[in-house]
């Protein structure tokens, strides 16, 4: 489960690139509830996405010649500097060198093996988002990737992940992770063969991020008529919810969950 203690190795922010900010911003202001909250002066056009007055995502406009829409998963580091050595030494690239972000923390860009985009931010005085696995907030990722067993071994490399199998109901097993020595409660994503799944093999390797929301098929149909899209569903998975895999009116792509157990408090405790 996510929460907002934010383990070294957890998702501890999320952020958006989009060619169109005031656009993305109404899109999922209609969807999960979110106001967006300019950074101000000197942050070139970066802000926050709000829930209740809680960050739930950042985002920025990025025009299309520098780089395709997107979600883009952090996860927490003690040493942003540490963590790019580790990826360099794993195989994966640094595509954003560890730089410092005001007092608020310190970030970097990379990319795994299979080419797959995350990041890393080394808390300062903003520590992460406030507010995950609460409806209209982060509760769950997926890796898309060529081969999810050379993809564990490099993100266990960089960020010391452990693994828990999950049985599938009527046979196999879902790989998720978690950070190192946490428990299989503290599990936030599942790694998946790219293959599986026809629309994620057409779309090619990526992090998929879930949000919370009540009503699968209502976010669905209002997503289309926001001129979203629905990529996959909206489908049941037993003993976990209902979900739904979307791409906004710019090509970012996410999936949204209500989920079969809801947690009752505590999710986001210090």
């Amino acid at each position: 489960m996510l929460t907002t203690r934010y383990l070294t190795g957890s998702p501890n922010w999320l952020d958006l690139a989009t060619p169109d900010l005031p656009g993305a911003a109404s899109f999922y202001g209609e969807l999960f509830g979110w106001t967006f909250r300019p950074a101000g002066p000197g942050a070139g056009g970066y802000g926050m996405f709000e829930l209740d007055g809680r960050t739930a995502a950042g985002g920025m406009g990025v025009p299309p010649e520098q780089g395709a829409p997107g979600w883009t998963l952090y996860f927490r580091s003690a040493s942003a500097d540490d963590t790019a050595e580790r990826v360099r030494n794993s195989g994966g690239s640094v595509t954003y060198e560890p730089a410092d972000v005001r007092d608020l923390g310190r970030m970097a860009h990379f990319a795994d093996p299979a080419g797959v985009g995350f990041a890393t931010w080394q808390p300062g005085t903003s520590r992460g988002l406030d507010v995950v696995n609460e409806t209209g907030s982060l509760c769950w990722a997926e890796l898309f990737t060529q081969d999810p067993g050379a993809a564990l071994e490099f993100y266990r490399a960089v960020f010391d992940w452990d693994e828990f199998a999950v049985p599938i109901p009527g046979g196999g097993t879902y790989v998720t992770v978690n950070p190192a020595g946490a428990g299989e409660d503290a599990m936030f994503a599942g790694l998946v063969a790219l293959d599986t799944d026809p629309v994620e093999a057409a779309a090619g390797p990526y992090w998929l991020p879930y949000f919370e929301i009540v009503g699968t098929d209502a976010t669905a149909a209002a997503a289309e008529e926001l001129g979203g899209t629905v990529r996959t569903g909206p489908i049941d998975l037993e003993d976990v919810g209902r979900i739904a895999k979307l791409a906004d009116p710019y090509g970012a792509r996410f999936a949204v969950i209500e989920s079969s157990v809801r947690s009752v408090g505590g999710a986001n405790a210090a």
